[in-house]
């Protein structure tokens, strides 16, 4: 089955060559060009991926990542023509899997396309394969000590107290969680992390894991994530 995209931009000419190059790719499109109709759009519809202007009419790309990231968890690609490095990291941390910078090569995104596609089915394929001892009964809630991840509700706490991650801190955690006992490499993070094979700071999964260790290790005196050194880091499971 084809993909189902929606594209999110107001600058027409360009919504539409991006339209029929998707069509021509054998993609399913949908086009808008105001963010909160983009809004109602992406709640009502499975979408398998949104490409996202940030300077948009309505309601700015930003704010309607920042909406629809608590109710769905569809991949966003931002397209804009703010390259600032902030810009970037907001976009990021809002939930976006992906930035692209106006002008670009329709070539390059439609590899960042397939690239973020392939990995949103490989991230599902490995979820059906999951060992159950990484799992609660119910469906998406992983446990570690006194810590719950719960992937349906965005949630993660330690002794019922409620932890505030971004996106991307979520995200590293939840892999780590499903991948417990195994070590992954920086790599695989880096990859499940942003979304497609990053192109810059090389150190940027460290960053996230010492914010994560920040938030957790620290204030509730725990060693959970683990460095492997040369190779990367692992969770292991709770010693009897």
């Amino acid at each position: 089955m084809a993909a189902y995209i929606l594209i999110v931009e107001d600058e027409e000419k360009l919504a539409r060559f991006i339209e029929l190059e998707l069509l021509h790719e054998g993609y399913k499109v949908d086009k808008i060009g105001n963010g909160r109709d983009a809004l109602d759009m992406a709640l009502e519809k499975d979408y398998d991926l949104i490409l996202l202007d940030i300077m948009l009419p309505g309601l700015n790309g930003l704010e309607v990542l920042r909406r629809l990231s608590k109710e769905k968890s569809t991949p966003v690609i931002l397209l804009t023509a703010r390259d600032a490095v902030m810009d970037k990291v907001s976009g990021l941390d809002a939930g976006a899997v992906d930035y692209i910078t106006k002008p670009f090569a329709i070539e390059e995104l439609l590899a960042r396309i397939r690239v973020t596609l392939k990995l949103r089915k490989s991230m599902g394929d490995n979820s059906e394969t999951t060992s159950p001892e990484n799992k609660n009964s119910e469906e998406g809630i992983y446990h570690w000590k006194g810590l719950t991840l719960d992937e349906k509700k965005r949630l993660v706490t330690y002794d019922s107290h409620e932890i505030s991650l971004t996106n991307r801190e979520f995200i590293m955690l939840e892999t780590l969680l499903i991948n417990k006992d195994i070590v992954l490499s920086r790599d695989t993070l880096l990859e499940r992390v942003c979304g497609y094979d990053y192109i810059g700071e090389t150190n940027v999964v460290d960053v996230y894991v010492r914010y994560l260790r920040s938030k957790i290790d620290d204030p509730f005196d725990v060693k959970m994530i683990q460095t492997v050194r040369g190779v990367g880091y692992v969770i292991r499971s709770e010693e009897e």
